[in-house]
């Protein structure tokens, strides 16, 4: 959605306007202005003084186009068949393409901020072409960044939509752990092993009878392969007893929630009933804590000094340490799997949190050696006062307080 706000984060006194280049309509620097429109290649064209255009490739696609609300760039205005035919290469198509859109769009020859993730080749082709013609250009992406980091009520409730069918499907998954009996310390269930593959395919059919899909896959990660943070789990490993189980859900619907549970069916090791208290405690803190003006990185430290004083290894304390506390807390999510806020230390504006912005909370703490990997995260929302949280499961080891 076009905002007053986002318009006015992309309208600078040193640039003639913003040019996106987009593969689809799903690309994270054009969709937050096109309304969930369904687009293949598409060109979004923000001059310094007159209203948006949006242009699209295909006449297959007016409806879709129409659905963004914008001033419309037809392929017929484009040239779209004409610069196809008459090209030699994709990149001089293109730039005869943004050429007409530019113009069209009412921008004089001058300096663009471009973004948008066409293939870069061609790209450079077409900015090339471009620059004869008296065009400059510069990087768009942090721009589209910023301007899309605070959320429109309507992309928090299609966030809000996802995260709650992300905790129906980690809920499902934690009533099969529950359900299933043990057999020489493996998990059993309906007379077949439960294996990774098996979870991470039933939570694949509960998210798609909600609509969404993983287009980044997700993580279900036992023992000692959950203690590497982003090890997304072998399919064919058995589930046993007694063993951390991180499973980690990112599905997309129009946008991304993100979700962390930590799972073990039977009794934990102490190692591992300690830390999953620590980071319960470390993630309560934080959410706490967690409002509008916070700059992330001030819950990350505070983090670190929680998970110091307990005895573990921090990455501000002991950096480039693989057990303990070995990432950042949190990140923004939304049109793309991880965007701004910032947590990381220097970050600037991007790093204070501000009203409409969506972000996870997720602290871990982890042992390869000894065997486990704690994670839990949330999907929220800044407030004005603090944080809703969109992603409300329990928070125990034991799946069966999940049921």
């Amino acid at each position: 959605m076009l905002t007053a706000e986002r318009l006015a984060t992309l309208r600078r006194d040193d640039l003639a306007g913003v040019l996106v280049v987009a593969s689809s309509g799903r690309d994270p620097d054009l969709a937050p202005f096109v309304a969930g429109a369904r687009l293949g290649r598409a060109v979004l064209v923000v001059p310094a003084r007159r209203d948006p255009a949006l242009g699209y490739f295909t006449p297959m696609e007016r409806e879709e186009a129409a659905v963004a609300g914008l001033r419309l760039l037809t392929p017929e205005l484009l040239e779209v068949q004409r610069a196809t035919r008459e090209s030699a290469t994709e990149g001089q198509a293109l730039a005869w393409i943004l050429g007409r859109a530019l113009l069209a769009a009412g921008i004089d020859p001058g300096r663009l901020a471009l973004a948008g993730s066409l293939g870069a080749g061609w790209l450079v082709e077409a900015t090339r072409s471009l620059e004869a013609d008296g065009w400059s250009f510069v990087s768009g992406h942090e721009l589209l960044r910023r301007a899309r980091k605070a959320k429109s009520d309507d992309e928090v409730a299609a966030i809000a939509a996802v995260a709650r069918a992300t905790a129906m499907a980690i809920q499902s998954l934690a009533g099969r752990l529950a359900a299933a009996v043990e057999a020489e310390g493996e998990l059993w269930l309906g007379g077949s092993p439960l294996t990774v593959g098996r979870l991470r395919s039933e939570l694949a059919v509960e998210l798609a009878r909600s609509g969404f899909d993983q287009p980044e896959g997700c993580i279900v990660a036992p023992a000692e392969e959950g203690a590497v943070p982003h090890t997304s789990g072998t399919p064919e490993r058995r589930v046993r007893s007694g063993q951390s189980l991180v499973v980690d859900v990112f599905p997309r619907g129009r946008l991304f929630a993100d979700c962390t549970r930590t799972f073990c069916v039977g009794s934990p090791p102490e190692a591992l009933r300690r830390a999953h208290g620590e980071v319960r405690d470390a993630l309560s803190a934080a959410r706490s804590a967690a409002r509008s003006g916070v700059v992330g990185w001030d819950l990350q430290r505070m983090v670190c000094e929680r998970f110091a004083a307990a005895g573990y290894a921090t990455p501000i304390g002991n950096p480039g340490s693989v057990t303990g506390y070995v990432h950042g807390l949190g990140h923004g999510v939304g049109f793309e799997l991880h965007e701004l806020p910032s947590f990381r230390e220097n970050a600037g504006e991007t790093g204070v949190f501000e009203a409409g912005d969506v972000l996870t909370l997720e602290p871990g703490l982890y042992d390869p050696q000894a065997g486990y990997g704690v994670r839990l995260e949330d999907t929220l929302v800044v407030r004005g006062e603090g944080v809703e949280n969109l992603t409300e499961l329990p928070y125990e080891l034991d799946p069966g307080a999940y049921v």
